[in-house]
């Protein structure tokens, strides 16, 4: 009897094991995607020296305050990308940043246009640069520097302003 369960227990682990790999790969999937899409809206840039900037500074890990590659912040990251590839002034803080632009439908936004989100209230405490197809850059607090989808529930919930220094 006790070599009868042992099999039936070996073989239901195994059963296990397989089945929860196969979830595994499912969805590892989805990043992929994710990533070709991302990779898509890049290559689709107007200005090669946006995409040069962009790629420059991927990855670079987020530190509030910060402003050069051994850390940045989300509005260090949109002033600095503003100055060098469009010649524009911002302020430091994302808040103030919001204040200093031409209001813009979300809908009519054009490269380098700018987003703000709340993520804590209602008052501006993240921005990011819009680029095309729903892709913007910013510096994520968890992952640094990334092109994400502005389609995504959690960035869609948490706009709060949208527009232009043009």
């Amino acid at each position: 009897m006790k070599s009868y369960n042992f099999k039936l227990y070996s073989f239901i682990l195994v059963l296990v094991l397989i089945l929860s790999s196969c979830g595994t790969r499912k969805y590892a999937v989805k990043p992929s995607e994710k990533a070709a899409k991302a990779a898509d809206a890049m290559a689709a840039l107007k200005s090669k020296d946006l995409y040069r900037f962009i790629t420059d500074w991927t990855g670079v890990k987020y530190r509030l305050g910060g402003m050069d590659k051994s850390g940045i912040d989300c509005s260090g990251f949109a002033l600095l990308l503003e100055k060098n590839i469009y010649g524009h002034t911002l302020p430091r803080r994302s808040k103030d940043q919001a204040e200093a632009i031409k209001k813009k439908s979300k809908d009519n936004l054009e490269e380098g246009d700018l987003i703000f989100f709340s993520f804590g209230g209602n008052e501006v405490d993240h921005v990011g640069v819009y680029l095309n197809s729903n892709f913007f850059v910013h510096a994520s607090t968890t992952r640094g520097v990334v092109v994400d989808d502005l389609n995504m529930p959690v960035y869609q919930n948490a706009i709060v302003k949208t527009g232009t220094l043009k």
